[in-house]
């Protein structure tokens, strides 16, 4: 196993320059994200992170789905991203947004991760173990990204290096 886990991750990082927006309760409907990340293109504001979760409201014939989509984008680009953010929220009626800037991505990156189940599972157990909520994941073929609080970025990447043994590699 141990040969197994060398391949598997090939290094963690965090990213302590982001901030996450959010916006509540958005029409589920086709075309709604496109138009929200359209008007952020247009600010040239590049997006990294999109997590979109369907609404605790019950769905009746009368009343639209709705859901609320948070994403990251670099803490500099807070401002623009932010103002077309609040307008398209009230073109197509969400009921608002909010920031947060008090964040740290943990991504944990590694090629052998396609081949190999149960990476997720390990990493989230590493964060668990130590007490850290996940607020946002976003995964790929060969990384692994978690959004925490910014107090416990540092702490969740010594506790991903530990449970991959990265630190006995070197």
């Amino acid at each position: 196993m141990r040969g197994m886990e060398e391949e598997l991750i090939t290094a963690v990082a965090i990213d302590e320059k982001e901030v996450k927006i959010t916006i509540f309760s958005v029409p589920d409907k086709p075309g709604v994200a496109a138009q929200i990340f359209r008007h952020i293109a247009e600010r040239e504001v590049n997006v990294d992170m999109i997590v979109q979760n369907i609404s605790h409201r019950p769905h009746t014939k009368k009343r639209l789905q709705r859901t609320d989509i948070s994403f990251t984008v670099a803490k500099e680009d807070l401002k623009p991203a932010l103002e077309e953010v609040k307008k398209v929220a009230k073109e197509i009626g969400a009921e608002g947004v909010d920031y947060d800037e008090d964040i740290t991505k943990v991504s944990v990156v590694g090629v052998g991760m396609r081949s190999h189940p149960g990476v997720a599972a390990k990493v989230f157990s590493a964060l668990a173990e130590e007490k850290i909520n996940i607020e946002m994941i976003s995964t790929s073929e060969i990384k692994i990204s978690c959004i925490v609080k910014k107090k416990d970025g540092r702490k969740a990447a010594r506790a991903i290096h530990r449970k991959f043994a990265l630190h006995k590699r070197r």
